[in-house]
């Protein structure tokens, strides 16, 4: 993630241009942060999880969104672009255009090289200023590595390592199951 520019802008004038833009950029307190492109190996572990998340929620009152959704952390003034989330229940959005989620309850990323340490280090502690949220998932787009984080009632996470085909993550907050050999469907490591 690169910075753009340093002028602090309000999230007033971010919304508004990133509404009309066709490039992804995370807001954070006044700075605007241009959002990598992604290969082909995260497109498609993308794809893998937001089926196979999709068809176990179909009944319930849930919904998985890749990553156009934005989610946005009112405590710490931060919009950004999770690659896949699920919110139960009611969805409750920052305004009448329904892009901005702020009751996510389960994070998945998908790991690159340029995003790996942010996304294990500051996003995952901005995070966790959301209330809602309990299940925070990296999965390696490199080797078959998923890892789950789960909030527990005393604001502590339980870490859980995943790195076996036969693997299957159990993301209790939402009631699914999540597949290793699914994540990594027509994945070709190399």
């Amino acid at each position: 993630m690169q910075l753009l520019e340093n002028n602090k802008i309000s999230p007033e004038e971010y919304l508004t241009s990133e509404r009309a833009s066709d490039i992804k950029n995370e807001y954070f307190d006044g700075e605007i942060f241009a959002m990598a492109g992604a290969s082909r190996e995260h497109n498609q572990i993308s794809s893998n999880i937001v089926r196979v998340l999709g068809n176990q929620l179909l009944e319930k009152q849930c919904g998985v969104f890749s990553s156009d959704m934005k989610v946005k952390i009112r405590e710490i003034n931060k919009y950004t672009y999770p690659d896949i989330v699920v919110v139960c229940g009611d969805e409750v959005y920052d305004d009448e255009n329904n892009d901005i989620l702020l009751n996510p309850i389960v994070i998945i990323e998908i790991l690159s090289d340029s995003t790996e340490a942010y996304d294990r280090g500051d996003k995952f502690s901005h995070y966790q200023f959301i209330s809602t949220f309990f299940d925070y998932i990296l999965i390696s787009q490199y080797l078959c590595k998923a890892e789950k984080f789960s909030r527990q009632k005393n604001d502590t996470w339980i870490y859980s390592k995943y790195n076996r085909e036969e693997d299957i993550i159990s993301i209790e907050s939402v009631g699914c199951e999540l597949p290793v050999s699914e994540i990594y469907r027509k994945v070709y490591f190399t």
